[in-house]
């Protein structure tokens, strides 16, 4: 169960780590988002007659919608302009987060 955890919700072994962590963290933010909009969607929904099956549509198109986020991802990490050295050999100090 604790590799199950790993595998989608730490960024160094899900299929994301190969992303810019900026990008990482935009894309987990917003699947946060959505599980948690679908858990409290099913939460309230326990007044209905059709909890259960409102919960479990719920939880299975969330289930999809990551599934296919993770398999979007680049299987390789693309080379950015800060992968690749000037022709001159200088520094390229231009980095958002000033490294």
């Amino acid at each position: 169960m604790i590799e199950l955890y790993r595998s989608v919700m730490d960024s160094d072994r899900n299929p994301l780590n190969v992303l810019p962590r900026a990008q990482q963290f935009q894309i987990m933010v917003v699947l946060s988002l959505m599980w948690t909009a679908i858990f409290c969607t099913a939460a309230g929904a326990w007044l209905w007659y059709e909890e259960l099956v409102v919960g479990h549509m719920l939880f299975a198109l969330g289930a999809v919608i990551t599934g296919m986020t993770f398999r979007g991802a680049p299987r390789t990490r693309s080379a950015t302009y800060r992968d690749h050295p000037k022709h001159d050999g200088t520094a390229r100090y231009d980095d958002v987060w000033g490294a």
